[in-house]
């Protein structure tokens, strides 16, 4: 195989309790790219598409996952990349993930997949690495593995897979405005009451619990945050009405999208879902806020051959 073109889902990262060890991937919203094999002996990122992004090989997620990961092979096969940006960078849903693990996952396709899938991680962590100043996992792990994913510890790294409850369904708002990931950290504080880190504990392992008996009442009552979205959700407009009107329209919970601006609704079925987007969709309309909105199943594939 000389050349490969992908589907890079976009992730939710988080999902309230479970901050920088949660996330799950997304059926509809991704990017495309397509990477070949050169005799160069270089990186070559020769366009992309939808977003202003770094074509310097040192300067791009991409590129510097794929880095990594041919070091670690000690190879000096060369590339050629071209990205179709489907996610907006600052979404909030994984735009840097996506490019990342995109890029490792092909590359390992391409040299005859010598990693395992999990094994492809703290390569594409390195991506997330120069995006955010932090190499963090929780949005390629769940690109690469599909589904949800929980990362056990970083040190070392463990990334455990979590299975799907089949009627779950993510309404995702994006508000279009960039919010970085590295500003949205700055924001968070450093120390924890010990009531708040017990009711997140809490959370997370009820969450987990409810994926693996699908007991969606559970899923729903977890997803609580009492530690990042009081300080994150101010530099989301209207994030309180918006999580008051999908509660009251059935959704399971409601919460922030990784760093943000945007933010999702966790639903039961397709039905309720579609209520849900609806009732958001004529609540930002009035606001007169540009924004995306995306109904989603959870993707339990993750990256895909197209």
């Amino acid at each position: 195989m000389k050349e490969i073109k992908i589907f890079a889902p976009a992730t939710v990262a988080n999902l309230s309790c479970g901050f920088d060890v949660l996330g799950c991937c997304l059926d509809i919203i991704g990017d495309q790219m397509i990477l070949r094999k050169n005799n160069q002996r270089k990186l070559r990122i020769l366009r992309i598409t939808g977003q202003e992004l770094a074509l310097e090989a040192k300067n791009n997620v991409a590129t510097v996952a794929i880095i990594a990961m041919l070091e670690a092979l000690d190879s000096t096969q060369g590339f050629d990349i071209e990205i179709d940006k489907k996610i907006k960078a600052g979404s909030g849903i994984g735009s840097s993930a996506a490019s990342s693990s995109g890029a490792v996952y092909a590359v390992n396709k391409l040299l005859g997949d010598p990693f395992t899938l999990k094994e492809l991680i703290p390569f594409a962590m390195e991506g997330e690495r120069l995006a955010s100043g932090n190499a963090h996992a929780d949005n390629v792990a769940p690109a690469l593995m599909g589904g949800f994913s929980l990362v056990k510890s970083y040190h070392p790294l463990e990334v455990l897979a979590l299975p799907s409850p089949p009627e779950l369904r993510l309404v995702i708002l994006h508000p279009l405005i960039e919010l970085r990931t590295k500003d949205s950290r700055a924001v968070i504080k450093q120390q924890v009451q010990l009531k708040d880190a017990i009711a997140q504990w809490g959370n997370l392992a009820a969450f987990v619990s409810g994926l693996y008996t699908n007991d969606y009442k559970l899923i729903g009552r977890s997803l609580q945050d009492k530690i990042i979205e009081p300080v994150r959700s101010i530099l989301i407009p209207y994030f309180e009405e918006l999580k008051t009107i999908a509660l009251e329209n059935g959704a399971l919970g409601f919460g922030i999208s990784g760093s943000g601006p945007s933010v999702f609704a966790m639903c039961k079925g397709d039905t309720i879902a579609a209520s849900v987007k609806e009732a958001m969709h004529l609540f930002y309309k009035e606001k007169g806020i540009d924004f995306d909105l995306h109904q989603s199943k959870i993707n339990t594939q993750g990256i895909k051959i197209l």
